[in-house]
């Protein structure tokens, strides 16, 4: 599992011109399945999302776990493409989409059960995702 995360001021994801997901200031998630992952990978990169110590404090940097921070995670399988070669992408690393929606919501499911709000974008839709990034801090997660 891979995951792009972004501390953020707000985040929010549009679908058909509607807002179906929408956050103020915590971490939006790109999460991306691979054709090897699991259940128990999903949990693991739920975990290392909630725990990353990325918020500065008074006292040293704290997660979004420590803060009861609210999470955005919106589904994307480009973070599989493989661009080593040409100018196209191959796809061929991502996990197809029935193996990769149930995937993805364990991570969503995983971070509930953390305790963090949750929002989330449609799985296999055209989404438009807007962000407000702030630091910036942008990380690249895998597990």
């Amino acid at each position: 599992m891979r995951a792009v995360v972004s501390r953020v001021a707000s985040a929010s994801v549009t679908v058909d011109g509607a807002v179906v997901g929408e956050i103020g200031a915590g971490l939006l998630a790109l999460v991306g399945a691979g054709r090897d992952d699991d259940a128990a990978r999903a949990r693991a990169l739920a975990r290392k999302v909630s725990e990353l110590r990325v918020f500065p404090t008074g006292d040293g940097e704290r997660s979004a776990g420590d803060l009861g921070l609210p999470v955005l995670v919106v589904s994307q399988f480009t973070l599989y493409a493989d661009t080593r070669k040409g100018r196209r992408p191959s796809w061929q690393d991502a996990a197809p989409g029935e193996v990769a929606e149930p995937l993805v919501e364990e991570v969503v499911a995983e971070l509930r059960r953390r305790g963090h709000a949750v929002a989330t974008g449609v799985f296999g839709a055209r989404m438009l995702v807007s962000s407000v990034n702030e630091g910036p801090m942008t990380l690249l997660l895998e597990v």
